[in-house]
């Protein structure tokens, strides 16, 4: 049952993430959360988030900022970067990330979504067809609403943790 919101990817960081083997699997497609996934909550984007972005641009992905923020916020982000973006995307119904992989041109097979949150994000991603990249949330401060789900994740993550210690062990 927990096995829905299970990620097909666990990671320290988004910026840990060999985005080169994705290329050359065929993705060319990334839809990102932004919030605790690239920067802090509300930070703008940093010097580390423009040259993530830069250097996935030149390796040729097509990137699209996936966000349930306002517009505002996802804007002030994306104008540092230069990116798609789609705000109040309504994660985690599968609309906003559809409409991401037709702005990009892409599908299932070839877009890959990154995101800190097992609720919004990578059950999301997971409707929607796509391989699901969780990462470690960069900052422990977050909403009220937020920190609720944290408690609620960490029992499906230790939940993921023994499966796939199982799997290892099993040889999987």
């Amino acid at each position: 049952m927990l096995e829905r919101f299970y990620p097909d990817i666990y990671v320290s960081s988004a910026y840990e993430i060999d985005f080169q083997k994705y290329y050359d699997s065929g993705y060319r497609g990334i839809l990102f959360d932004i919030d605790n996934t690239l920067v802090p909550h509300g930070a703008p984007a940093d010097e580390r988030s423009r040259a993530l972005i830069r250097s996935l641009k030149e390796m040729g992905f097509r990137i699209l900022f996936l966000s349930n923020n306002k517009e505002p916020r996802v804007k002030m982000f994306n104008d540092a970067v230069g990116a798609e973006y789609i705000y109040k995307a309504g994660k985690p119904g599968v609309k906003g990330y559809r409409q991401g992989m037709e702005r990009l041109g892409t599908d299932e097979k070839t877009t890959f979504f990154v995101g800190d949150q097992l609720f919004t994000d990578v059950w999301g991603a997971k409707n929607a067809g796509l391989l699901s990249i969780l990462v470690h949330p960069i900052d422990k401060k977050e909403e009220i609403q937020i920190v609720l789900k944290r408690y609620l994740e960490k029992i499906v993550l230790a939940a993921y943790r023994r499966r796939e210690m199982k799997r290892q062990r099993d040889g999987l």
